[in-house]
């Protein structure tokens, strides 16, 4: 009954208040703190407008893999636009950053102190993902870079760019590949990369064999084709990996992301999904990152590009 004895010394409720409102308050706030704890911040950058329409989609890429990523529980996905966030305060917090943009010497990443700027970031082991050819970095400081930040790069006549449907069947034990199923979609599969000395660490997570048509061309640009790339007729390639740095940080390469309709294609969408959570250190479900998009999606914040 209320307000009756209980047990031992105690006998007043307001007595058991005092004496466990303490360790009450204490307990909600270290519930409070591993709440806060397993939020995670995710930053994709979109790159300047480039190409024609329904290529190198950027900014309509980037809000579509926002969108698709925005049911997650505790994972807050923001967008910069331009290919750098306009204070780089915003990277504060962030478990991961995701470049989808132009690359070659125009790399946003390779501009001013930028580097410097991510390589802090990497330091601190955040995740660095690079989609399409914003894997693409001049040989030299920045090809170092890349070798430690994601294990590999797109050298300049070395890759090479052809457009064609690779057939993806087999994938490895990966959480980036949970419920992925074989697909092929034709895109400019970037392959040949230029891979670090020491491959500890890297996992091939999208491999196929391009045909001999493929090797001998022609590639997007410079046409080609280039004898290496002939001379390895009949190799499987990697047109997708993930690697783990030594410091716990995490970082993938993703070729694909010529075409803005591709997409649609669930598989496509899914990997790169996948590989966003496993970057930013977030459980990727057994089935993967479910997700849906319809043709209005696609057709939603695409670059003018000439448009009227």
């Amino acid at each position: 009954m209320p307000g009756t004895m209980v047990s031992g010394n105690y006998g007043e409720p307001e007595m058991l208040m005092r004496k466990f409102l303490p360790c009450l308050l204490t307990a909600a706030t270290l519930l409070n703190v591993s709440a806060s704890a397993a939020d995670k911040k995710i930053i994709l950058i979109a790159g300047k407008p480039s190409h024609g329409p329904g290529e190198h989609e950027f900014r309509a890429g980037c809000l579509l893999l926002q969108k698709c990523l925005r049911g997650v529980p505790g994972l807050t996905v923001e967008v910069c636009q331009n290919g750098w966030p306009k204070d780089a305060s915003e990277f504060n917090g962030a478990a991961a950053v995701v470049l989808y943009a132009d690359g070659g010497s125009g790399h946003p990443f390779f501009q001013a102190d930028h580097a410097q700027v991510i390589e802090n970031l990497a330091r601190q082991g955040v995740g660095l993902g690079f989609l399409h050819y914003a894997v693409e970095v001049p040989k030299g400081p920045a090809s170092e870079r890349m070798w430690e930040w994601i294990g590999g790069y797109y050298e300049d006549h070395y890759s090479c760019n052809p457009m064609w449907a690779p057939d993806y069947q087999a994938f490895p034990n990966h959480p980036i590949t949970r419920g992925v199923q074989p697909f092929s979609v034709k895109d400019e599969w970037y392959f040949n990369m230029r891979w670090r000395p020491d491959t500890n660490g890297l996992a091939y997570i999208l491999v196929a064999k391009p045909s001999d048509a493929v090797r001998d061309g022609p590639y997007v640009w410079p046409s080609g084709p280039y004898p290496h790339i002939q001379a390895a007729k009949g190799r499987e390639e990697a047109m997708m990996w993930a690697c783990e740095r030594q410091n716990g940080g995490r970082g993938f390469g993703w070729t694909g992301g010529h075409h803005h309709e591709n997409w649609g294609n669930d598989n496509y969408r899914k990997v790169v999904l996948n590989a966003i959570l496993w970057l930013a250190k977030v459980e990727v479900p057994p089935n993967g990152l479910e997700s849906s998009v319809t043709a209005d999606d696609l057709a939603r914040n695409l670059d003018q590009k000439g448009r009227k």
